[in-house]
């Protein structure tokens, strides 16, 4: 008989060419719902701060009643955020009975608390604080013995002492500036919000 030919080595077969993967496109902020930037209304505002109050983790806050709602405000996230397109409001509070600020934001749309944030820092004064600030120091006997004729509250802004020694270091103050109607101060007197005194004096050129 005669002698097979040996068979030829099978070609190694070609490796199949890899599917193309289309680019991912980025997400169009232009299309997001302008409505989402519109100020929040009063009953969003309402809706906010209960869904803020009963969460468990400021009840002590809401129990107690002694913070300030420093601003409400609408806050919009950009996709691929899970919250992207959710009517959303930022609530910032500062809580006195545990000297704390509440920064929040609730869902209005599911009606939760999606992320919160509680520590020492010390958000801007609310407008109410302001003026509480001005009536505790107009009305202070140790204010009203060292201001000039004519003088009037002129600017009150948030004070925060930088030595541990100075009481308002750890307490919410206000620094509230007396002089007159031309911008020349005379006077700066410092109010804790907290006991809601004035705990300092202090002449403008020395403050």
């Amino acid at each position: 008989m005669a002698a097979k030919k040996p068979k030829k080595a099978a070609k190694p077969a070609k490796p199949k060419a890899k599917a193309k993967v289309a680019p991912k496109k980025p997400p169009d902020v232009l299309a997001a719902d302008p409505s989402l930037f519109d100020p929040l209304t009063p009953g969003e505002i309402a809706d906010a701060l209960r869904t803020l109050t009963e969460d468990r983790r400021v009840a002590s806050m809401a129990k107690v009643g002694r913070y300030r709602v420093i601003c409400t405000e609408p806050l919009v996230v950009k996709p691929p955020h899970w919250m992207a397109g959710h009517r959303l409001a930022r609530v910032v509070a500062y809580d006195y009975a545990s000297a704390r600020a509440v920064d929040a934001c609730i869902d209005l749309d599911a009606g939760v608390v999606a992320h919160l944030q509680l520590d020492q820092s010390q958000p801007m004064l609310s407008r109410d604080e302001e003026a509480l600030a001005v009536s505790i120091a107009m009305v202070d006997e140790s204010v009203r013995a060292k201001l000039a004729m004519g003088d009037m509250p002129l600017a009150t802004l948030h004070y925060w002492g930088r030595s541990s020694l100075d009481i308002s270091y750890n307490r919410r103050s206000a620094a509230v500036t007396f002089g007159r109607s031309d911008g020349h101060a005379s006077l700066v007197a410092v109010v804790d919000l907290i006991d809601q005194q004035v705990t300092q004096v202090v002449p403008a050129e020395l403050w």
